[in-house]
């Protein structure tokens, strides 16, 4: 009986010299191509790839002292990438802001768990600001959200008693939605609820 063949694995590539600001610049591109994203994000991504090539370096011999220095100076580059990316308006913080406070309010996120979101993507607290909805309906139109998605209040699936109505308060606490407006999300009757959330669709 014939031994089978065993697959050869191939041998890494080489890490070869730093990412230059050409590579980064193609890499922040391709990456634009496929993601949304803020100037810190893009830097975070950009520089990310400077750490694997650094730890590819290392792992293949190259002296410490020098791949250190060299990936100093390509994290560096990252920067001024994604500065270059805002500068020629492939990377826009307050369109990136608004798009995506939108979307997360219709899904059912809070003011206040939009303004997290943001701000843990790089999103500076005044551009935040600026993006979050605006007024206690559109909260609210955020509480009736997240009430049909978790299938409580006016969404609930049977009749709620005061144990249902307790848990439906806290998570809408957990999301971050203030008690009074809470409370009348859960109370609201079923068809109005969803006529508030159609007329929160409508551009």
């Amino acid at each position: 009986m014939q031994p089978t063949d065993t697959p050869r694995r191939r041998a890494p590539r080489p890490a070869g010299p730093a990412p230059s600001a050409a590579r980064l610049r193609e890499a922040a591109l391709a990456h634009l191509a496929r993601f949304a994203a803020t100037e810190a994000g893009l830097c975070h991504v950009l520089q990310r790839r400077v750490d694997r090539w650094a730890r590819a370096a290392e792992a293949e011999g190259q002296p410490r002292e020098a791949t250190a220095a060299a990936a100093a100076r390509a994290r560096a580059l990252a920067a001024e990438v994604a500065a270059a990316m805002v500068e020629a308006g492939a990377v826009d913080d307050a369109a990136f802001a608004e798009s995506r406070a939108r979307r997360l309010a219709r899904a059912g996120r809070s003011r206040r768990a939009i303004s997290a979101h943001l701000s843990a993507k790089g999103v500076a607290a005044e551009v935040t600001a600026a993006a979050l909805p605006d007024g206690e309906d559109a909260e609210l139109s955020a509480a009736l959200a997240y009430c049909r998605r978790r299938r409580i209040g006016p969404f609930a699936r049977a009749p709620e008693d005061a144990d249902a109505r307790r848990k439906a308060l806290a998570a809408l606490a957990r999301g971050g939605f203030p008690q009074g407006l809470a409370r009348r999300a859960l109370a609201m009757p079923p068809a109005e609820a969803e006529d508030r959330l159609l007329a929160a669709r409508r551009p």
